[in-house]
């Protein structure tokens, strides 16, 4: 998929997943690396194969590669990452050139699927919504060490292997 290894390979991408992985290596609960970015894809392309969606293969592991883009903010100054993540994925993705680039449609259907993708499953299109449970379903919680100190309410925890 050249499209989104052009996200992977792009230095804005590098250096705020690089900038998370620094601000996460001590971090005792789920992190935000390369695994959770591609498990996400993963389930998402599940989902869209399983629902019959109409979306393409490398918008949605475009999707997935960037929905947490904007975390390293969020460590740094509170922005919410979602928020951050839209202003970086449009920057990411509006310097993708020649036959990589996404046009100006799949760049809206994208950063409205990543502004959404922390509020619920009512997202605004199938993608947001594809997002949404993908990123949840994401993390397996009934294997982590951690999770007697996590966050997330017992009923949202992942306590048994579902796609």
């Amino acid at each position: 998929m050249p499209r989104a290894d052009a996200i992977w390979r792009h230095p804005v991408f590098q250096e705020h997943l690089a900038r998370m992985q620094e601000l996460e290596h001590m971090r005792a609960f789920c992190r935000h690396d390369l695994a959770h970015l591609m498990d996400v894809a993963r389930i998402m392309w599940i989902g869209v194969l399983e629902e019959g969606a109409d979306l393409p293969r490398d918008v949605v592991y475009a999707t997935a590669l960037l929905h947490d883009i904007g975390r390293a903010a969020q460590y740094e100054t509170g922005e919410p990452h979602d928020v951050a993540g839209v202003r970086i994925a449009r920057e990411i993705m509006g310097t993708v050139d020649g036959d990589r680039a996404f046009s100006p449609a799949e760049q809206d259907l994208i950063t409205d699927a990543i502004g959404a993708h922390r509020v619920s499953d009512a997202a605004v299109s199938p993608l947001g919504s594809l997002l949404y449970r993908a990123d949840k379903l994401s993390r397996p919680c009934f294997a982590c060490p951690a999770r007697p100190e996590c966050n997330w309410p017992t009923e949202q925890q992942n306590l048994a292997v579902r796609i």
